[in-house]
């Protein structure tokens, strides 16, 4: 089963890593593959953990693809799971943590992906975009930060 996964210190604090992660609707301006992405429903759990249901459309070229997956924003924790519902993966999950580091703005995110095609033709056909994509996540997340809150100096 592919999966990937990094660790990067970036120069803003975890709280708005997080809020840029958690910003989902936000994601076809900036995540690679991602050419939309829609929030069916938004619910409010306890100790300001939300659940999100969201459709993603990626493609790359002629191929497109929609799934779902159901996306827990734990701000308490600083931690975001995504799950998959439906689509065409057999196995989706994605998780990021983010924690403040000694040296202010600083902090840590831990991306970790993992998924798996339910077609082998289609795992032929987008399984390496998808691999050079996901390699660019946290990437695309850390300048999208650096636009959003500004570049903090090194």
């Amino acid at each position: 089963m592919p999966f990937f996964k990094t660790t990067r210190r970036v120069r803003h604090s975890a709280g708005d890593m997080f809020d840029l992660v958690a910003d989902v609707e936000k994601y076809p301006e900036f995540v690679p593959l991602c050419q939309t992405l829609r929030v069916r429903r938004k619910t409010s759990g306890e100790n300001g953990v939300e659940v999100l249901l969201c459709d993603m459309a990626v493609g790359y070229r002629a191929i497109r693809e929609k799934f779902t997956s159901r996306v827990t924003l734990d701000r308490p924790q600083l931690k975001v799971l995504v799950e998959y519902v439906e689509g065409p993966f057999s196995y989706l999950e994605n998780t990021w943590n983010f924690r403040d580091e000694a040296e202010k703005p600083d902090s840590r995110i831990e991306f970790f992906i993992s998924y798996e095609f339910r077609s082998r033709i289609l795992a032929a056909l987008m399984g390496s975009m998808f691999d050079v994509a996901f390699r660019k996540f946290a990437q695309a997340f850390e300048a999208r930060a650096d636009t959003v809150y500004g570049r903090k100096p090194a």
